[in-house]
């Protein structure tokens, strides 16, 4: 039980770590075409992310390789109920991975003009498709006594699921604003600020929404367990107080602020789900727990010793390009085209 306890923390931490790196990774690439008026900005805009976004993406990975180790019926349920929407969720994310890659092999501006696109579309469809992901995971989806989903790709697409997906995508590209506004200077400085600034208010009247949504939608107020407290009440406070430090000019904590507000509005997530990790929307008795979808407990010990000997060297390396990479990249900075 213990070990099934923190096999869930862990794959909640590494969703967590993967909101936080890849919300701004993917505010970055909505704003490239937005904010980057000619080819040579929007390439220092892509430049901005261009040593982490591979890195960030291996979050997701390790936590999806962590889920089916760990918890393999909730693994299967998942990624066979939610298929149609992880498949455009790749194929998102591998044409944003190309055109990173091949924009700059040809100096056509159609040729680098598409790839721009590409990136726009492959950045606004993930955390798009995350926020309608989460919010039908709290809100619950058809599952039966044999743990298969038995809905349509359509039945995900509630008005409360796209509420929680777009609300998640604004506030993804205000956090991918203010790390604009700390990686760059200038110009492309100014409007990622300016560009925070005018889109903040409306993450935030979007996510207020959403919680009120949840109170009708799901059991997140009501739910028997363990209580969230006052982890999402310090995620409204954190995203309020983000136009303040904007107004103020003090970039670093207004993009600490998003960071908290995604981190801590992921962790409300998980803490609400517990001991559940997909809640059944035909029958409460036949959601998937963190028991009766984990592995046997030979595996999460191997597994657990595994990780413990594995993860401080990834986090080592992690922080140690983000260390390196920490310079402001300069107008006049030589561009790799």
């Amino acid at each position: 039980m213990t070990l099934q306890i923190i096999w869930f923390a862990l794959i909640a931490v590494l969703f967590t770590g993967f909101f936080f790196l890849e919300g701004f990774d993917y505010g970055v690439g909505v704003l490239a075409p937005i904010i980057g008026k000619t080819d040579r900005e929007r390439r220092l805009v892509i430049n901005s992310i261009g040593p982490f976004w591979d890195a960030n993406e291996v979050w997701f990975i390790t936590a999806g390789g962590a889920m089916f180790a760990a918890f393999p019926n909730w693994y299967a349920t998942l990624f066979s109920g939610f298929y149609l929407a992880l498949f455009v969720l790749l194929l998102a994310l591998i044409g944003r991975g190309v055109a990173f890659e091949f924009r700059s092999k040809v100096e056509n501006p159609l040729w680098r003009s598409t790839w721009d696109w590409v990136i726009f579309g492959g950045s606004l469809l993930p955390p798009l498709l995350w926020g309608v992901a989460l919010a039908n995971l709290m809100r619950g989806v058809p599952i039966d006594s044999e743990m298969n989903y038995t809905g349509t790709f359509f039945d995900l697409l509630s008005p409360y699921a796209l509420v929680g997906g777009v609300s998640m995508l604004l506030l993804f590209v205000v956090h991918g604003a203010l790390f604009l506004t700390l990686r760059t200077d200038g110009v492309l400085q100014q409007r990622a600020r300016r560009f925070a600034a005018l889109t903040g208010p409306w993450t935030t009247v979007v996510m207020l929404l959403f919680i009120v949504l949840s109170y009708f939608q799901t059991d997140m107020f009501t739910k028997v367990g363990i209580d969230p407290g006052p982890v999402p009440v310090l995620a409204g406070l954190c995203l309020v107080s983000v136009p303040v430090f904007i107004r103020s000019k003090r970039d670093g904590w207004a993009f600490l602020m998003t960071g908290l507000t995604i981190v801590l509005s992921t962790v409300t997530v998980f803490l609400d789900l517990f001991p559940r990790v997909m809640v059944s929307s035909l029958n409460p008795a036949w959601s998937l727990t963190i028991y009766n979808a984990a592995s046997n407990p030979y595996s999460l010990r191997v597994m657990t010793i595994i990780a413990i000997g594995a993860l401080p060297f990834v986090l080592a390396y992690q922080g140690w390009t983000y260390w390196v990479f920490r310079q402001r990249l300069r107008a006049g900075a030589h561009l790799d085209y």
